[in-house]
């Protein structure tokens, strides 16, 4: 096949891509973030690269949690939360991302003293300029911070209510997942549905199946961000597989925050092997040293996925995404071109 005459590096590099789960703060990349610590230097964040390095070295998924809203509180007005847009989009552009979706938490912003407003602008704005300037389309998934509780959750659906940016498409809950049930959500999450919001909540990351069961039945999820507790439950993935629901699974993500212990032991081959609709995503990539790309080639490398494979893959992405119909049919076309020898990168 044409495909397989390009070194898998190479053949990844210039697979056009969508990617469903990357947050935007944790997308920072380092020298962003330095440049936010630095101009904010009483949060408590490092100023220096080797000292935030070592800072985004996670004992566990709490540890992950506490440094996340510490960098949270380094977004502080409209022009913060623009530039992390931008620089997250070239750094999409530059892994031949065509279209993401992207999570933003607006409850963390507006409670730095951000004007519901200027959120809804400074999201407007990077979001333009990522079109014209990388080529790149972004959507918006608003997601709810779990530790903050209900109150968070009814203010973040109250600003989506009253200030919903252009290309918002889905609703979420992060954060941790002990002791933050997903029934408690569910109105939040109806009044959600009637913006025209899809349910994409976490689950099953760092706690069993029965979040994604939870996230299902109360919350209408049509797409679950982790999920990987579903490969020890068989019920569960034939019901997920009936359902046609989505996994967004995040390999290095899981082995950073201590969710998975190694690559070699992660459930995304047994999902995928049984079934599940799965597409592979960054999370927070700035945090987690990591980009599109190498997810795709621990695909490739650990999961033993080959060319065809990885730009089915892609395909599945495009397809599990809620980009509009004509977005869709063009990337798709460019995959094919692409895995058929006959297109090329954009970005290179």
């Amino acid at each position: 096949m044409a495909t397989e005459t390009r070194s898998t590096p190479a053949f990844v590099r210039g697979l056009p891509k969508a990617e469903l789960h990357v947050h935007l703060q944790g997308a920072a990349s380092v020298s962003t973030v330095l440049a936010l610590a630095r101009r904010h230097p009483t949060e408590g964040v490092p100023t220096t690269e080797a000292d935030l390095r070592d800072f985004f070295r996670f004992t566990d998924f709490a540890h992950f949690i506490e440094v996340y809203v510490a960098v949270n509180r380094l977004v502080r007005t409209p022009d913060d939360v623009r530039e992390l847009v931008v620089g997250l989009g070239r750094d999409l552009a530059a892994n031949e991302v065509r279209y993401a979706e992207v999570t933003v938490t607006p409850d963390s912003h507006l409670l730095m003293g951000i004007d519901p407003e200027d959120l809804t602008a400074a999201l407007t704005m990077g979001r333009e300029q990522v079109r014209s300037g990388h080529g790149v389309e972004l959507a918006w998934v608003y997601d709810i911070a779990g530790d903050l509780g209900l109150e968070s959750g009814v203010r973040t659906v109250e600003w989506a209510e009253q200030h919903l940016p252009e290309g918002s498409v889905g609703f979420g809950l992060g954060g941790p997942e002990i002791g933050v049930p997903r029934s408690a959500f569910a109105d939040v999450f109806r009044r959600a549905g009637d913006l025209g919001l899809a349910s994409v909540p976490h689950a099953g990351e760092t706690t069993g199946p029965q979040s994604i069961r939870d996230s299902i039945d109360h919350l209408g999820a049509v797409r679950i961000g982790h999920g990987i507790a579903a490969a020890t439950d068989p019920d569960l993935m034939a019901e997920i597989i009936e359902r046609d629901i989505v996994l967004e699974v995040c390999p290095t993500s899981n082995i950073c925050t201590r969710a998975v212990a190694a690559l070699d032991e992660h459930p995304f081959g047994i999902l995928r092997d049984a079934g599940v609709r799965v597409t592979i995503n960054t999370d927070d990539p700035g945090m987690f040293n990591t980009d599109l790309n190498s997810e795709y080639l621990i695909a490739h490398d650990i999961f033993g996925l080959d060319h065809s494979a990885l730009a089915d893959l892609a395909r599945d992405a495009v397809r599990a995404s809620f980009a509009p119909a004509p977005t869709r049919a063009r990337i798709l076309d460019e995959i094919d071109a692409y895995a058929a020898g006959q297109g090329t990168s954009t970005h290179a």
